[in-house]
C-alpha cells in the first residue's frame, strides 16, 4: 500500500495559492505605478508536471512525473493594454484573480478536511 500523498499535494497547493495571492496583491498595489509590468505566477499544473511527486494512480496514463521549480514569473499578461504610464495592471482582472484564489484555496480545504474525517472514521472502528 502506498502512503497518501493528498495531504503533500494540498500542500503543495497551497503554497503556490499563497505564492499567487502575493503577487496579484504586489499587483494590485501597484496600480497606479508608471511603467509597472503585471505579474502572474505559473499555472499550478504546469507547476505539478514539473514535480517529482510520484502520484498512486490505477491507471499507467493517470498522472505523470516531473521536477518542481520556482513557479514565479515575471511576465506581462497577454492581452492587457499599456497604459499611458506604461502600467499593464488591470485592476478588474487582478480582483477577478483574487476571487479566484480564495476559491481554489477553500476547495483545497474542504477536500483535506474532508479525507481527514475519512481517515479518522476509518480508525476509530
Amino acid at each position: 500500500m502506498q502512503p497518501i500523498q493528498l495531504f503533500k499535494l494540498a500542500s503543495q497547493q497551497a503554497e503556490w495559492l499563497t505564492v499567487r495571492h502575493t503577487v496579484v496583491a504586489g499587483n494590485i498595489a501597484n496600480v497606479n505605478t508608471p511603467g509597472y509590468a503585471a505579474k502572474d505566477v505559473e499555472p499550478f499544473q504546469a507547476v505539478m508536471e514539473s514535480t517529482r511527486t510520484k502520484m498512486a494512480a490505477t491507471h499507467s496514463r493517470h498522472f505523470s512525473d516531473a521536477n518542481l521549480r520556482d513557479s514565479i514569473r515575471s511576465n506581462e499578461i497577454n492581452g492587457i493594454a499599456v497604459h499611458p504610464s506604461g502600467n499593464t495592471v488591470n485592476l478588474a482582472n487582478e480582483v477577478s484573480k483574487g476571487s479566484g484564489i480564495k476559491r481554489e484555496y477553500e476547495i483545497n480545504t474542504s477536500i483535506v478536511k474532508t479525507v481527514n474525517r475519512m481517515m479518522l472514521a476509518t480508525v476509530r472502528k
